[in-house]
C-alpha cells in the first residue's frame, strides 16, 4: 500500500506539473473523435494505465490499423447518411460490432455470429452498414460474447448529427453551445489477467468484483490531462467540461457497463432531454415536452442519455464577480441577466452575506484561486493552488456511489472529473 501512495503522489505531481504548464490551450468544447461515412477499425490487444501505477491488457478497436484505443474511437456522423464499418480481427478470438439504435443494420462477410457476422482473423474482414436515420447518441460493442468483450474493451461511442447546427436532435429544445461525452465504464483487472494467461477458463461472471471506474477511458486525475496525451497512447480521450455563465453544455453520457453508475453534477441541476437516442417527448414535433431535471442521473448499462447543464449563479444572494476590484463589470438588465457578463442583475454589486476567514483558517485545493468569486485570483501560501489559471469555479462532477471514486481503494480517482465555469471572455474553443 506505501508503495501505491507514493506513486499515486508521483503522479499527481506530474498530472499538476502538465495542468498548469498547458491546461488553458487544451480544446475540450468539441468531441474528440472521427467523423466520416466509412471507417475502418481493427481488433487489437494493448495497455491501459491507472494512476494508482497499474498497467492492464485491454482489447479495443483501432482507427486505421493504429494504436488499440480504449474506448473505441468515437465515430461522428450526419443524419440521414449511408455508414459503412469495416472490421478486421488481429485477436485470437472472433469478434464482431453491433450498432443499438440503428434500423437495417447488414454485414457482410466473415462467419456467421450469434447477433452479427464475425471476424475470425487478419484476413477475415467483415462490413456492416446502416443508415444513420435518428440523431443522437448511441454507442457501438462486440456482439461476440458480449460479457467478456466488452469488459475486454470492445466497445465504443456513436454520434449521429443532425442538419441542425448546435443541436442534439431535430428540435431547438436540444440546443447548446458546448458538447461533451462520458462515457463511462468499469475494470475488474482479475478477468483480464485471466485473459492475458490463457486461462479464460477461470473466469466466473458470479464473481465479478471491479476496483476501477473509468470516464472516456481513464481514471481520475488523468482524466484531466489533455487529449492524446504520450503517456496514455491507449487512452487518447480526456474530460474537461467548460461553459461561460449562461452558456449550455450538452451531456452525452454512453453507459458501456455492466453496473449502475449515478453520476451527480455538482453546481446546478442538468436537464434530462433524450434516452437511447430518442428525445423524450410525448408526440413528434413537441420537443422535449417530456424532459425533466435532476441532479444524479441513475445510468442503466447499456444505455444512453443526453442532458443539458447550465450555470448562471441566479438569486445566490451576492455579486458572483465581487464588488471591489477583482473584476470591474457593470448589469445592463435591472431584473434580468446582464448581456455580457451574463450576471443576475438583481444581485449586482450584492456583498458576500458572511465573512470571508482569513488564510491561516481556510484548507487549500488545488483548484482555488485565492478568491471565492469567478475571475478573480487573490493570495495564496506558497506552493498551493495553482491549477486555476482563469479565475473558473470548479464543480466536481462524480459518480455518486462513493466506491467508485478511487483506483484500486486508493483516493482520490475513479469515475470523476471537473466542470469548470469560466469567466467572460475567456476562450473555450
Amino acid at each position: 500500500m506505501n508503495k501505491e501512495i507514493k506513486k499515486l503522489r508521483e503522479l499527481m505531481v506530474w498530472f499538476i506539473c502538465v495542468l498548469a504548464a498547458g491546461f488553458s490551450s487544451v480544446s475540450e468544447a468539441v468531441i474528440d473523435g472521427v467523423t466520416g461515412t466509412t471507417f475502418n477499425l481493427t481488433a487489437k490487444q494493448g495497455y491501459v494505465s491507472t494512476p494508482d501505477g497499474n498497467s492492464i491488457l485491454v482489447w479495443g478497436y483501432a482507427l486505421n490499423n493504429g494504436l488499440m484505443q480504449y474506448p473505441g474511437p468515437t465515430l461522428i456522423v450526419n443524419q440521414g447518411e449511408l455508414i459503412t464499418v469495416n472490421l478486421t480481427n488481429q485477436l485470437a478470438a472472433p469478434v464482431s460490432l453491433t450498432f443499438p439504435g440503428q434500423q437495417g443494420l447488414t454485414a457482410t462477410g466473415g462467419s456467421g455470429g450469434v447477433l452479427t457476422q464475425e471476424s475470425t482473423g487478419p484476413a477475415d474482414t467483415v462490413s456492416y452498414t446502416f443508415v444513420a436515420s435518428s440523431a443522437g447518441t448511441y454507442m457501438y460493442q462486440s456482439g461476440t460474447r458480449p460479457e467478456l468483450q466488452v469488459e475486454m474493451g470492445l466497445m465504443g461511442a456513436l454520434i449521429v448529427r443532425p442538419l441542425a447546427a448546435n443541436q442534439a436532435y431535430e428540435h431547438a429544445d436540444s440546443a447548446y453551445d458546448h458538447e461533451y461525452l462520458f462515457l463511462l465504464s468499469e475494470m475488474d483487472p482479475q478477468i483480464h489477467f485471466y485473459v492475458e494467461t490463457g486461462r479464460e477458463n477461470l473466469i466466473d461472471n458470479t464473481a465479478y468484483h471491479p476496483v476501477y471506474w473509468f470516464l472516456n477511458g481513464r481514471n481520475f486525475p488523468d482524466i484531466l490531462t489533455e487529449s492524446n496525451n504520450a503517456l496514455l497512447p491507449h487512452q487518447p480521450y480526456n474530460s474537461i467540461p467548460r461553459i461561460h455563465p449562461g452558456e449550455t453544455a450538452l451531456m452525452r453520457m454512453v453507459v458501456a457497463s455492466r453496473d449502475l453508475h449515478p453520476f451527480h453534477t455538482h453546481g446546478n441541476h442538468f436537464r434530462l432531454i433524450a434516452r437511447d437516442g430518442r428525445l423524450k417527448q410525448s408526440a413528434t414535433g413537441l420537443g422535449a415536452d417530456l424532459s425533466h431535471e435532476d441532479f444524479t442521473l441513475t445510468s442503466v448499462p447499456g444505455a444512453t442519455y443526453d442532458a443539458l447543464w447550465t450555470w448562471t449563479g441566479e438569486k445566490l444572494g451576492w455579486d458572483i464577480y465581487g464588488t471591489g476590484a477583482e473584476f470591474a463589470h457593470s448589469c445592463d438588465t435591472p431584473l434580468g441577466f446582464d448581456t455580457t457578463t451574463h450576471e443576475y442583475c438583481p444581485d449586482h454589486n450584492k456583498p458576500m452575506p458572511v465573512n470571508l476567514p482569513a488564510l491561516q483558517e481556510l484548507a487549500f485545493g488545488g483548484f482555488y484561486s485565492g478568491s471565492p468569486f469567478l475571475s478573480a485570483s487573490g493570495s495564496l501560501p506558497p506552493g498551493e493552488g495553482g491549477l486555476n489559471l482563469n479565475g473558473g469555479l470548479f464543480f466536481m462532477w462524480h459518480s455518486h456511489n462513493e466506491l467508485e471514486l478511487v483506483n484500486n481503494d486508493i483516493f482520490p480517482g475513479g469515475l470523476m472529473t471537473m466542470m469548470i465555469v469560466e469567466p467572460p471572455g475567456v476562450p473555450i474553443p
